[in-house]
């Protein structure tokens, strides 16, 4: 290499260098906890791990909504399309202040073609997200609350797959709290 090749070599090498250096300086004071530094986000050793979260709840409209079922379906778990987790979603409470009781209803099964996990009830003036619970279990579940024209003393019907949820019999006659969100 000639002289003048090298000093080009030995600028470029410098000149690139030179431009690298802020760069580098600025991801290197991103760091302080790489170097034994604390930072008020960097957790200290004696206290304990953070409790996981719980993950975000699913949107109503996500736990109660399920495909038709099959013409051919004819048992009570063929006709049920909701998926497990669903189920999971639907049995989850909220938090007590995210809905206010409605009232008391007797309720039977309603049209097990009809899927998804809801309620109709003359207890619910508007449809809308809520929740039943059975008197007897304690169990839950979250529904789509669909108006049911009658006195509020007159008998709701509820989906195949909320009695699944609530584990109640297909012919059983429960009395459900019904809540809206």
């Amino acid at each position: 290499m000639t002289g003048g090749r090298i000093t080009n070599l030995w600028n470029m090498i410098m000149h690139r260098a030179i431009l690298a250096l802020p760069a580098i300086v600025l991801l290197a004071a991103c760091q302080p906890a790489m170097n034994g530094a604390r930072t008020a986000a960097t957790p200290r050793a004696d206290m304990p791990p953070a409790a996981p979260q719980a993950p975000p709840a699913p949107a109503p409209a996500q736990v109660v909504k399920a495909p038709a079922p099959p013409a051919s379906a004819r048992t009570a778990a063929a006709l049920d399309t909701t998926t497990p987790e669903q189920k999971a979603a639907a049995a989850r409470k909220p938090a007590a202040d995210a809905e206010r009781l409605l009232g008391e209803t007797v309720a039977s099964l309603g049209d097990a073609t009809r899927p998804g996990l809801w309620i109709r009830t003359p207890l619910a003036d508007a449809a809308g997200s809520g929740r039943v619970e059975d008197a007897a279990s304690g169990k839950s579940a979250m529904v789509e609350l669909i108006p049911l024209d009658g006195p509020d003393t007159a008998g709701s019907e509820i989906s195949l797959a909320a009695l699944r949820v609530l584990e109640i019999g297909l012919t059983d006659l429960p009395t459900l709290k019904v809540y809206a969100q």
